[in-house]
């Protein structure tokens, strides 16, 4: 039997709030409670979006990040026409310079 979708969504919620604590009391750039919270994110995320799917055959409008879509993400490179407003994919610690 699956996970009741409510239950699920509430440890997505609470994956979330971790994320978020570990972040804002981050020690260093590569903090492992940030590291962890983000798989944390990922590993409800999964579990919601099965719940769902198995109670009511629905699914949510978000996709899971990879690091194997880095490399997907270079083919479509070619095909850029060039607009700056695209919205990336990628995690915010990703885009810090």
């Amino acid at each position: 039997m699956s996970l009741d979708p409510r239950v699920a969504l509430q440890s997505l919620v609470a994956a979330l709030e971790e994320h978020l604590a570990a972040s804002a009391s981050r020690r260093h750039e590569d903090d492992p409670a940030v590291e962890t919270a983000y798989l944390g994110i990922a590993d409800a995320f999964e579990a919601y979006e099965e719940a769902l799917y198995d109670s009511y055959g629905e699914v949510t409008p978000l996709e899971m990040y990879d690091d194997d879509d880095d490399d997907d993400d270079d083919d479509d490179d070619d095909a850029d026409d060039g607009s700056d407003d695209a919205v990336s994919d990628r995690p915010a610690s990703d885009l810090r310079t």
